[in-house]
């Protein structure tokens, strides 16, 4: 028997951000038992705690969607962290909690209720090649002038982001239900002035068979375009974004700078914990 946990993640209240299953103990399992367990879920991502095989770590974490595993994934971190002091870890460092993860070496603080991990560096930065825009302007629909900017933010999942004018213009988006091609799309449109959060973001990506899925909140795209938005000086942090609004939820992301390091945080809670004879 382990334990399990469906954390929220990023909402503001009970079932108002994206929820993770979690199989904490999960050193027994397989790559392709955890695949299998992940698509029975049907969640975007589901996580698995396993014993650190690095010593500067304090737990180590496997993450996967529904067709492949992940290098590293935002709310699966914050998610991940959670359940593994739930469950009763004990950091061995005063500082920060020490994920080990596909990236590397992920560092995590904690306040209150809320979480937030350090951005990892990006795998791939820079402009979007003009015949790519016009293909993300094809699938949402719109004309390629509505984009204000677009750059490549992938840090693990491979995140491209495009900008819109604006909050609304983000919010009035309708994607197709499924692309012939793999989509990882984020995008981001300022709120107006006086509005609690700086900019309303929205991601899609290709399920396992092509059908398109919007993530309620998504922690590594929101730390990818904090990296791009704070470093090419569009957003001065520490700022507040919004996700999920078009799904009904209230996802509240945290944006804050320390030096290089951007951090991604928000808060957590378990929904429900129980057992499971998975390993």
């Amino acid at each position: 028997m382990t334990e399990f946990h469906l954390v929220d993640v990023f909402g503001q209240s009970p079932c108002s951000g994206n929820p993770l299953p979690m199989i904490v103990a999960a050193d027994a399992l397989s790559a392709e038992e955890m695949q299998r367990i992940t698509r029975w879920f049907g969640y975007s991502e589901t996580a698995f705690l396993l014993s650190p095989t690095d010593p500067a770590a304090d737990y180590r974490v496997r993450i996967f969607t529904l067709d492949r595993e992940l290098p590293f994934a935002g709310h699966p971190t914050l998610g991940a962290c959670h359940a593994w002091l739930a469950s009763g870890g004990a950091p061995r460092h005063d500082q920060a909690i020490v994920q080990q993860c596909g990236a590397g070496l992920i560092n995590i603080r904690r306040s209150g209720d809320e979480l937030a991990f350090a951005a990892p560096p990006l795998l791939r930065s820079g402009p979007v090649e003009p015949a790519d825009v016009d293909r993300i302007a094809t699938f949402l629909s719109i004309d390629p002038s509505a984009i204000v900017d677009a750059q490549w933010v992938d840090n693990g999942p491979g995140w491209v982001a495009i900008m819109l004018g604006s909050a609304d213009e983000v919010l009035a988006l309708t994607p197709p239900p499924s692309w012939p091609e793999r989509i990882e799309l984020g995008v981001v449109g300022a709120h107006p002035p006086g509005h609690a959060a700086a900019y309303e973001v929205r991601s899609f990506f290709s399920g396992a068979k092509r059908e398109i899925i919007e993530d309620p909140i998504t922690g590594s795209l929101n730390a990818s375009l904090a990296q791009w938005l704070v470093g090419s000086g569009r957003f001065v942090a520490p700022y507040l974004a919004t996700q999920g609004t078009a799904l009904g939820r209230h996802g509240r992301v945290s944006i804050d700078r320390d030096g290089d390091r951007i951090w991604v945080g928000g808060r957590t809670v378990s929904i429900a914990t129980g057992s499971t004879i998975l390993a």
